[in-house]
């Protein structure tokens, strides 16, 4: 996705994923992922949102969760969202690679249906390596890249290997 897609494309998309959600909640994929109480995460290209407030639930008042998008109308969107549901463990990060965060913080990145489209793979996967913590996990999933494309393409773009791969995301851990 463009950062100058039309607002109106965007929403529309987004409308898709609120119809999606609830035929198949998305906290299932963050179960996948191991997120527990306290935890840090950081939803790199998080869209909507559609697992920001999930995640935030999970990681409870003593986490937090960072939602990344190169999208401003997505920005905006998880602004809402997280005023609506009065979600305080949350920070909004407009950016297309660098997170501004600092080394080894992160306890979970999640890299969910972006990965096709990040211009820059292996720079987005260098910055996520550095900001993940040694036993951190990166936990990928990618409606476009499925099973060993998805994988292949992780482990070849950037410092990671395949550990797990559940029923819904592969989970990675630094090389």
């Amino acid at each position: 996705m463009s950062h100058t897609e039309p607002a109106w494309s965007f929403k529309l998309m987004a409308l898709g994923y609120r119809f999606r959600d609830m035929r198949k909640p998305r906290a299932v994929f963050l179960d996948e992922a191991g997120i527990a109480d306290g935890f840090t995460v950081l939803d790199f290209g998080c869209g909507p949102g559609s697992y920001v407030v999930p995640a935030a639930q999970k990681v409870g008042r003593t986490g937090r969760v960072y939602a990344l998008d190169i999208c401003p109308t997505a920005i905006e969107m998880v602004t809402e969202r997280i005023e609506k549901e009065h979600l305080a463990n949350v920070t909004t990060i407009l950016s297309d690679c660098d997170t501004g965060l600092d080394e080894e913080s992160v306890d979970v990145v999640l890299l969910y249906d972006i990965f096709h489209d990040l211009s820059d793979p292996a720079a987005v996967l260098s910055e996520l390596r550095r900001v993940l913590k040694p036993e951190g996990i990166l936990s990928s999933h990618d409606h476009h890249l499925k099973g060993e494309l998805l994988k292949d393409a992780i482990e070849s773009a950037g410092p990671f290997r395949l550990v797990h791969s559940g029923t819904l995301t592969q989970s990675f851990a630094a090389k």
